[in-house]
């Protein structure tokens, strides 16, 4: 019986060491497989940061777009950022994941690119950067979409140049209001409360950032986004908009 009870111990113990096996090879990464992913991706970027000279585009002070704005008083409840992104664009044809819109602070905000049709230019990712496909001479728009019933501020830069004051970017700088469930289209470089100059993309030396007392063309190709929570009552009424065809109703009296 002795000898029994020490065999039945043997066979307990090895079916636990096999048990152990299998839940270390489930959850454990196949290290080969993460190398290769990293690598891909390392490669990726530093072929998109690779930029030849007549690939290099730089935004000009396009023609003059009617848009108005009103200031407000508001405050940041904190003087740190929720997000921040920066996208690199030149005339290049990029490698990377293609993507409709960066989400911005966990999903609270969508930030994409698009023309003068409202159509989005392509956007690609590797990792965490983002690269942008441009063409010289097509004009494009900052559009931001605020998916919650909270208020936020953006600060934007186009070429490292503040798009509101046409100075040096900065952090601290004032930026637009994007309020609870709408959307913001930031469409130029602003010259006044009731119009701005359209981004349009150009050679850098044709930039706006090359021209301007406050730019440079050490900057040219780079577009930065930051994102502030506002102190803003919420609104009960700031309900999300159907931005789509609502159902059919096959009994519309019924309602």
């Amino acid at each position: 019986m002795k000898r029994i009870h020490i065999l039945i111990c043997i066979m307990f113990c090895i079916f636990l060491a096999a048990c152990s096996k299998k839940t270390e090879d489930r959850h454990s990464t196949n290290p080969t497989e993460t190398t290769s992913t990293a690598t891909a991706d390392a490669a990726a970027e530093a072929t998109n940061n690779e930029v030849a000279t007549d690939e290099k585009l730089g935004t000009k002070w396009g023609d003059e777009i009617d848009s108005q704005v009103t200031e407000v008083d508001l405050k940041r409840q904190s003087d740190s950022p929720l997000a921040e992104v920066i996208v690199q664009y030149a005339d290049k044809n990029y490698q990377g994941k293609s993507v409709n819109s960066i989400s911005l602070a966990a999903g609270k905000i969508s930030f994409l690119i698009v023309d003068d049709h409202d159509n989005n230019i392509p956007i690609y990712r590797v990792g965490q950067s983002y690269f942008l496909s441009g063409r010289e001479g097509q004009s494009y728009q900052l559009k931001y979409e605020n998916n919650t019933a909270k208020t936020f501020e953006i600060v934007a830069s186009v070429d490292g140049v503040d798009v509101i004051n046409g100075r040096e970017a900065s952090r601290s700088n004032s930026g637009y209001v994007l309020n609870p469930h709408e959307s913001l289209k930031i469409e130029g470089f602003r010259k006044s409360n009731s119009a701005v100059a359209s981004f349009t993309f150009s050679k850098p030396e044709d930039s706006y950032a090359a021209n301007s007392d406050h730019g440079s063309i050490q900057n040219a190709g780079v577009i930065g986004t930051v994102i502030y929570a506002l102190e803003a009552p919420e609104s009960d009424d700031a309900k999300p908009v159907n931005k789509y065809a609502p159902p059919p109703n096959a009994f519309p009296a019924d309602r």
